[in-house]
């Protein structure tokens, strides 16, 4: 997790990397609705969920669906979802990550997280690579900046709905 703020200015960001996150195929016996929690690496994700008041997941697409890493760590708490919206930066070929974000939604949707509309799509990722490191064109920019301008809506409007 790297603490910083975004270029936007409404968000104070905390960066999450589920490779450093490291929680294996879900393997808490109870369900996360009960927040009964056994597994250290359970508490310390929960607590990084239950922090933020809005979340953005940058993503790919494999197969037409959704990164398993993803789909992991959002099974893995309930509560702590809950009430907040969610925004999408996907990357891929043709479809720019879509498909992934499509089938991420119905889940959020389950866990009561409100996924919006704006989002930066990248399609063809792999053409916007510099020496190893993504390089955002205008339009990326532009998308990203309405993404966060409709995120810091709903966070807000969100709040009086989480305990």
């Amino acid at each position: 997790m790297v603490p910083g703020r975004c270029s936007h200015g409404t968000f104070s960001v905390d960066l999450v990397d589920l490779k450093e996150v490291n929680l294996p195929l879900l393997d808490e016996p109870e369900h996360p609705r009960r927040q009964h929690y056994h597994h250290e690496h359970t508490k310390a994700w929960s607590a990084i969920v239950r922090k933020a008041d809005a979340y953005v997941f940058v993503t790919p697409e494999y197969n037409h669906g959704a990164a398993p890493a993803l789909v992991n760590a959002l099974n893995y708490v309930f509560v702590e979802w809950n009430y907040k919206p969610a925004g999408f930066v996907s990357y891929g070929g043709i479809s720019g990550g879509t498909r992934s974000v499509v089938m991420t939604e119905t889940i959020l949707a389950g866990l009561k997280v409100v996924p919006i509309v704006e989002a930066v799509h990248i399609p063809f990722v792999s053409k916007h690579m510099v020496d190893g490191a993504f390089t955002a064109g205008p339009a990326h920019e532009s998308a990203a900046l309405t993404l966060l301008d409709e995120l810091a809506r709903w966070a807000d409007a969100l709040k009086v709905l989480r305990p």
